[in-house]
């Protein structure tokens, strides 16, 4: 059975797709971009920032579903340009502790032309 993961902390879907959701002992967290859920607005004028707002509505989908970053076990990192690599790998290494597995590249354009994007696979068992 599949349960959908939704949270006014972390922003809404914008296109026909959940936040999240949990198959079994696992959460499948969409990409979350610098959004502030509050305002649907982006945020964040460089690469830090915008990474900081990224691991926060990240950790608003663990937190509701009931888990923390710690059970994150596989994170899709998206960067729109691999010079920002240094300063997003600074900003993902004070969330992301435990060292999932990772992947980590760099696109042509993400939405709404962020400089990054995350997605997370966490155990919740």
């Amino acid at each position: 059975m599949l349960k959908k993961v939704s949270t006014t902390k972390a922003p809404a879907a914008i296109g026909p797709y959940s936040q999240a959701i949990i198959a079994g002992d696992f959460m499948f967290a969409s990409g979350q971009i610098p959004i502030n859920p509050a305002t649907g607005e982006i945020e964040g004028k460089d690469i830090t920032e915008q990474a900081q707002l990224v691991m926060k509505n990240v950790g608003a989908l663990l937190e509701e579903a009931g888990t923390d970053y710690d059970h994150v076990v596989k994170t899709s990192c998206f960067l729109a340009d691999m010079g920002d690599f240094a300063a997003f790998n600074q900003v993902y290494a004070e969330y992301f502790t435990e060292k999932p597995a990772r992947s980590c590249v760099a696109v042509k354009t993400l939405p709404k032309n962020v400089l990054c994007e995350v997605e997370v696979i966490a155990y919740l068992g």
